[in-house]
């Protein structure tokens, strides 16, 4: 029992280290230029260790990217348990306790669209969420574009964040969202009581 602990521990440290490899690669150049060799040099294992978990440095990319969907996916589903403050205390938490993989999506070098796939993930739930709270149709326009602006408004605050180093201390980040946040959602729920 206390060996499968040990090597759990071994593979997540070295999944680890691969994929901090691969974020400080990134901030380098580009992911179609980065190899295999790169990553294994630069985390300190060998070619048949990274094999071990990895096809290549797509399926790296790819697998951290998709784990990172279904968490966040996973936090934003959690949205209408919450309040807007411990929903996006919760997301940038996360955002945080995975400051690697963040660095790597919002870093230049990424042609990935998967700051797209987040906005519409984060622009969806709104919808969904503010259609039934405030008893407006999903498809109404002004509903799109209100939560179109927060998704992306969100991100560029995120964006900023990552870019800098983090340096921010996280409660500082939440309440700026927070407060931003509950102007745009108080504003949109005026105009719909005036407009019934």
């Amino acid at each position: 029992m206390s060996e499968n602990k040990s090597s759990d521990r071994r593979t997540l440290k070295t999944q680890k280290a691969i994929r901090q490899a691969l974020a400080e690669l990134l901030q380098e150049k580009e992911l179609r230029k980065i190899t295999v060799q790169e990553i294994v040099d630069k985390a300190d294992i060998s070619r048949v260790t990274f094999y071990k978990y990895y096809l290549d440095v797509y399926d790296l990319y790819d697998k951290i990217e998709n784990e990172m969907l279904i968490n966040m996916g996973l936090i934003v589903l959690q949205l209408s348990d919450n309040s807007i403050d411990e929903f996006f205390n919760k997301l940038i938490s996360y955002i945080y306790d995975n400051r690697v993989t963040f660095t790597m999506i919002f870093g230049t070098n990424i042609t990935s669209n998967l700051k797209d796939k987040l906005s519409k993930l984060i622009e969806g739930t709104f919808r969904k969420i503010y259609s039934e709270k405030l008893g407006v149709a999903i498809e109404n326009q002004e509903l799109i574009y209100i939560c179109c602006y927060r998704s992306n408004g969100f991100l560029a605050v995120i964006e900023r964040w990552v870019q800098g180093g983090f340096r921010e201390p996280c409660n500082n980040i939440t309440k700026t969202i927070s407060e931003l946040d509950k102007n745009i959602e108080q504003y949109f729920s005026d105009k719909i009581k005036k407009s019934k």
